[in-house]
């Protein structure tokens, strides 16, 4: 499968889970969520990996003046706590149907910015170096293409400031790959593979956690 074909499935992927349900394909923990139960989980996970990281995250800049990116927002489950929490949030996703249904629930926040983008790259975006902070959750793990990561990470040094975090995750458990075209059970990165990507795309890969499991988060830190 050609790269030009991967995109195009992902999105066609995407926009078909997107259909059937969204907010159960955004999380998985259940079929039906009411819109308290489903932007509730948002929060969690911002109380849980934000929350507990502000002085890696946010590095003596008070959040409401701080602008942020989020990589693979789907029905906004995260991005409205991002919202309530930081002052300028942009967020992209490469389903079109995702971003229409976050951009109905979040109608309400001028401080939000959403984009479909073409599953490769963040050139829908222009300002370099000028976001603070970029975040991304339960959205690597998804994609089936080293290259397309890797041109991911290497689009997101290129929006942040020097000395800013990219903190994300990848799929760390070689056993979950399955066929190259899964846009379910994307590729694994082993911790060496992850270290080598920082280096390539102009980050320190300061700390790392999870390498070998599903969820391996890392914390790469844009160099000066």
């Amino acid at each position: 499968m050609t790269l030009e074909e991967q995109l195009k499935k992902m999105q066609r992927d995407w926009d078909q889970r997107a259909l059937e349900n969204a907010r159960h394909w955004v999380n998985t923990e259940r079929e039906e969520w009411t819109d308290d139960e489903f932007f509730r989980s948002g929060q969690r996970t911002v109380e849980e990996e934000i929350l507990t990281d502000m002085i890696n995250i946010c590095q003596g800049k008070d959040p409401k003046r701080m602008k942020v990116l989020e990589i693979g927002c789907g029905a906004g489950r995260v991005t409205r706590a991002l919202a309530d929490l930081f002052g300028e949030v942009w967020a992209v996703d490469v389903s079109r149907e995702m971003i229409r249904q976050a951009g109905t629930a979040l109608a309400a926040y001028a401080n939000v910015r959403l984009i479909q983008n073409n599953g490769m790259d963040l050139s829908a975006i222009a300002g370099d170096g000028t976001f603070d902070f970029a975040f991304s959750s339960i959205v690597f793990q998804h994609i089936p293409s080293r290259e397309v990561i890797e041109n991911y990470v290497h689009e997101v040094s290129r929006l942040l400031a020097p000395g800013a975090l990219f903190k994300f995750q990848v799929q760390g458990d070689r056993s979950l790959e399955t066929s190259p075209g899964d846009t379910w059970l994307g590729v694994a990165f082993s911790d060496e593979e992850a270290v080598g990507m920082a280096g390539r795309c102009g980050f320190e890969p300061r700390y790392r956690h999870g390498a070998g499991e599903q969820y391996f988060w890392l914390w790469f830190f844009k160099k000066p």
